[in-house]
């Protein structure tokens, strides 16, 4: 067992408190005021963080800096959602650092470090592409040990659009191996003095070799084992055991690619229902082909956007092809009810409507790169309009935490001035009457308490203010947000079933 965690210096708990008071007085005054007077507070707290050995404090400022930035810039539009995280983030991390807290979780690691994984066999799952806004732009290759470990191989660098496409198809870069990434994601390797990240990185050492080796369907095992368990019991177990992402945890490899390594594929065999707006409808199967009792209308959204990608073009095809079974490996949206963003798809294994791959395909199709085409749909599938569908009631757009996500997005945007006029208008934002008789009191009580901290502005008897402070405003925005994230996973989690 690991031993105890080593003691934060003074140095280190200085460094944290720095990044609080920076980023108190950045959310205080809102972005308008977040110019580059409180942009460079921001930087040189993040330098003194990391000079101090905090890594995750550091990247958490930088990503925040980065935001407040592209959120100023007239031509770029920077989603409030994700700036609110990133000062939530940054103030949680700089919040349990500053207490002296030891955590090697929030203290987070530098270069990523890798242990002798002596000799492993892995076999491909898939490939996905990574694009990045900051220009970042590779390949992601999902690997599985014969025991069920989750490994990856990946080869992101400076390049965008043209990079991720590329990379599909680049050479393995592990121990002189002769397979490229496509013919990994279908094949597999003996690594000999493998080395392996914490995250599951396979890494490329000096003394690393590689052989290849034939690969294996996703109806053997041990890809098998992925597509048996209901897909809500696989969500609810990373619920519990926080390996779903949520509050605090780091940013994946992507940086805004769609690509997350936080959150592991989650597999299963569906249905095809139909269409709503830009989603595909299905519905979950059983072992026995039926479809499961009781299971929600999942949605399957694209894993990235980006029209020069073909993942949506594949998800149209596949939408225009009601009746249709296919087996789904992707990436639960923790930020959706019942969302799933695939990353490859197959037939189902003894199903007479599904998917017609080609042998060379090894039975799977990758969505960021394998385009379908109407010779791999079942013949005399409809091919051609969607089937139009209501999938019913979302968990988290009709329950009332949408008033409390508003109003920290006020104060994200306009500072705690903003806050204080949401809540006090003739028609308050956070309504705490309202998220009460949903059952939502905790919610209510935070975002009262963030109202008034907000609307606090003591003043002595020349008008001047007797606390300037923005600690106890930035704590009270900080509680409210980590509440309402964690009521947002849970209803989420809670979609699933």
């Amino acid at each position: 067992m690991p031993g105890p965690a080593e003691p934060l210096s003074d140095g280190q708990i200085a460094a944290a408190g720095a990044l609080w008071d920076a980023a108190a007085t950045a959310l205080a005054g809102g972005v308008a005021a977040s110019g580059a007077v409180v942009q460079a507070e921001l930087l040189r707290a993040a330098h003194t963080a990391r000079v101090a050995g905090l890594p995750r404090a550091e990247a958490a400022a930088l990503r925040l800096v980065r935001g407040l930035r592209a959120a100023r810039d007239g031509g770029a539009t920077q989603p409030l959602a994700a700036l609110t995280a990133a000062y939530r983030e940054l103030l949680l991390v700089s919040a349990v650092l500053a207490a002296g807290t030891p955590d090697p979780a929030f203290v987070g690691t530098g270069r990523r470090a890798y242990r002798s994984g002596g000799s492993v066999r892995v076999y491909g799952l898939c490939r996905e592409p990574v694009l990045s806004a900051t220009g970042y732009g590779g390949v992601v290759t999902h690997l599985l040990t014969p025991d069920g470990a989750r490994l990856s191989v990946s080869d992101v660098k400076p390049g965008g659009l043209a990079r991720a496409r590329g990379a599909g198809s680049a050479s393995v870069a592990i121990g002189g191996a002769v397979l490229d990434h496509a013919g990994l994601a279908r094949g597999g390797l003996l690594v000999v003095g493998a080395t392996v990240s914490a995250d599951g990185r396979l890494g490329a050492g000096r003394g690393v070799r590689a052989t290849p080796l034939p690969g294996v369907a996703w109806t053997d095992e041990p890809v098998a084992a992925l597509f048996a368990r209901p897909a809500a019991e696989v969500v609810a177990c990373r619920q519990d055991d926080g390996s779903g992402g949520g509050v605090g945890a780091g940013s994946g490899a992507g940086g805004g690619s769609g690509y997350d390594g936080r959150s592991e594929l989650l597999g299963c065999d569906v249905e095809v229902v139909g269409a709503y707006a830009d989603h595909l409808l299905v519905r979950e199967l059983s072992p026995d082909g039926t479809v499961r009792d009781g299971a929600p209308v999942l949605r399957l959204l694209p894993a990235h956007p980006h029209p020069d990608l073909p993942f949506v073009a594949n998800l149209r095809r596949l939408a225009g092809c009601p009746g249709l079974r296919m087996r789904v490996l992707g990436r639960p949206d923790r930020d959706r009810a019942a969302t799933l963003r695939p990353v490859a798809v197959g037939p189902v294994p003894g199903a007479e409507f599904t998917l017609r791959l080609p042998d060379a395909w090894l039975g799977r199709a990758d969505l960021g790169y394998d385009l379908l085409q109407g010779e791999h749909l079942p013949a005399g599938a409809p091919g051609s309009v969607p089937l139009a569908v209501d999938p019913g009631p979302d968990l988290l757009a009709e329950s009332p935490l949408w008033r409390v996500r508003r109003l920290l997005e006020a104060g994200v945007s306009g500072g705690r001035r903003a806050v204080a006029e949401a809540a006090r208008g003739g028609e308050p934002v956070s309504r705490p009457d309202l998220l009460r008789r949903a059952g939502f009191g905790t919610a209510a009580e935070l975002a009262g308490a963030l109202a008034a901290e907000a609307d606090r502005r003591s003043r002595d008897a020349f008008g001047r203010l007797t606390d300037a402070s923005a600690d106890r405003y930035a704590r009270a925005w900080l509680a409210s947000a980590v509440h309402l994230s964690a009521a947002e996973r849970s209803l989420i989690a809670a979609s699933w079933s």
